[in-house]
């Protein structure tokens, strides 16, 4: 770990992971919340996110949806420096890199690694920048430091921690199961130049008695000598998921009246769109594996892709395109950019921007051709309507890659052919994500499908959890412990 650290030495903590999906983005977005309400000027950072889930910043900007989240729980405008690295995963073993909010190429993982000094120049950059204008930085690993194959070109976990001079919690998954062995596992495998990095391990996601874990947490601690410094209970939230592998249906609303059911594509990406719909009370939401699930929903979704042909093919064979074309007219469907341009008679790819070149005939639900293409679409703002929502504005992010053309028979019911409608096949096609997250977009869609959606204005109630959240840790964890000397 040969890495000069950060020359201004900004107070900051870290949390790392035993691996993904163990809740470390939601608990860093909480202690920027925590922090936030004691007035404290902080700021989230992500080195390096591999991520399907992104979104658009104010300046036309891309970076991780975790982040977006974790800079709005600290009050402050998403800011690219906070994930100046962002991975997009498009099938292969290939990436789409994104450096500062641009695109910069595709790469496997192998072509990759050998750029980990390049990108941690540009991580630290970002980082002495951003960190400049606060009084206190809360960063996040990746994926586990653990992973002793990866060490040689870390970028995110203990390098980068190294480099900030941050201490370092450990945040493992108790609900997975043998979450202490992960946590010494992960203590005893990370370097030994960085195990001093350590002050802490959380426990996540714990359910039932907490005393009946008191005799583990002591007898944990004659094993390694870093103390645990929270057991935070599972808790119910429908903020952004960062990876698709927690994607869960609801299964605790069988009494919702509203059924919503979306597409599990192979290549899923921004899946963070339907968070909103998760908070909704009479909104059941269901991931969909079989094309028999869909004749028990009241509303389909094709969400987005990172691969469209390939999932297209998916489509076709595992017989959801069969059942989705005999339900049109039936059933609202509903597409949202590569389920938009699914929705089409034709998808081309030619200079195999996705991965290989190719083309394929659409599902035939709506008048469209889409070709990708080398430049991507990155704007967020607000929309005029046209047609049925003629002085409405339509609001949300568009981030595609693909140019899609409109032939007749469908009515636009926003500018530039950002919202389409077919009456008669009752499908409707989007390529702006947040779509659910404001209750304008959800009364013109509720009124337009005829479905009693619900207007939840998201953004208040994210801000009820992310207040829920920074309440739970100060409960739970020892906080004074952890920032003893730090503010």
């Amino acid at each position: 770990m040969q890495n000069t650290p950060n020359k201004r030495k900004v107070p900051s903590i870290m949390f790392q992971g035993t691996g993904s999906g163990v809740g470390k983005s939601l608990i860093t977005a909480g202690f920027c919340r925590l922090l936030q309400q004691r007035g404290v000027r902080v700021a989230p950072f992500k080195s390096q996110n591999m991520a399907l889930n992104a979104g658009v910043t104010a300046d036309g900007l891309e970076m991780g949806r975790a982040q977006i989240l974790q800079a709005e729980a600290a009050c402050l405008a998403p800011d690219v420096r906070m994930n100046p690295i962002l991975l997009k995963p498009q099938g292969q073993s290939r990436s789409q890199l994104v450096r500062l909010g641009r695109v910069t190429g595709t790469y496997s993982a192998r072509e990759y690694y050998t750029l980990s000094s390049e990108n941690l120049a540009i991580a630290s950059a970002a980082y002495d920048s951003l960190s400049s204008e606060y009084d206190f930085m809360v960063l996040e690993g990746a994926g586990s430091p653990a992973e002793i194959n990866l060490q040689g070109t870390d970028i995110v976990n203990m390098r980068m921690a190294q480099y900030a001079g941050s201490r370092v919690f450990v945040v493992g998954d108790i609900d997975r199961g043998g979450v202490f062995a992960w946590l010494k596992g992960t203590y005893d495998l990370v370097p030994d130049a960085a195990r001093s990095l350590i002050h802490g391990f959380l426990i996540n996601k714990f359910r039932g008695d907490v005393s009946l874990l008191q005799p583990g947490i002591e007898m944990f601690a004659d094993l390694v000598p870093v103390p645990i410094q929270g057991v935070i209970p599972w808790l119910r939230l429908s903020l952004e998921e960062e990876d698709s592998q927690d994607l869960a249906s609801d299964t605790d609303k069988g009494d919702a009246s509203l059924r919503v059911g979306v597409v599990r594509l192979p290549h899923i990406s921004n899946f963070s769109d339907f968070a909103p719909l998760k908070a909704m009370t009479q909104v059941r939401l269901t991931y969909l594996h079989h094309p028999a699930e869909l004749a028990e929903c009241d509303l389909i979704i094709l969400p987005g892709s990172k691969h469209s042909l390939h999932d297209l093919d998916f489509l076709q064979r595992s017989g959801f395109a069969t059942s989705l074309q005999a339900l049109a007219g039936r059933v609202p469907i509903m597409g949202i950019c590569g389920g938009l341009q699914m929705l089409g008679e034709r998808l081309e790819d030619p200079h195999g921007v996705e991965g290989e070149p190719g083309a394929a005939e659409g599902l035939g639900l709506l008048p469209l051709t889409t070709v990708m293409g080398n430049g991507k679409t990155l704007r967020k703002g607000v929309w005029c309507g046209a047609g049925q929502w003629s002085g409405q504005m339509i609001s949300g992010y568009e981030m595609h890659v693909g140019r899609t053309s409109v032939g007749s028979g469908v009515e636009q019911l926003s500018v530039d052919n950002l919202c389409l409608w077919d009456r008669r096949k009752r499908v409707f096609g989007t390529y702006l994500h947040g779509f659910f997250e404001t209750t304008t977009n959800l009364a013109a869609l509720g009124k337009l499908l005829h479905l009693p959606l619900q207007a939840v204005d998201y953004r208040i109630e994210k801000e009820r959890q992310l207040d829920l959240l920074a309440k739970t840790l100060e409960e739970h964890c020892d906080i004074d412990a952890m920032l003893e000397g730090l503010l």
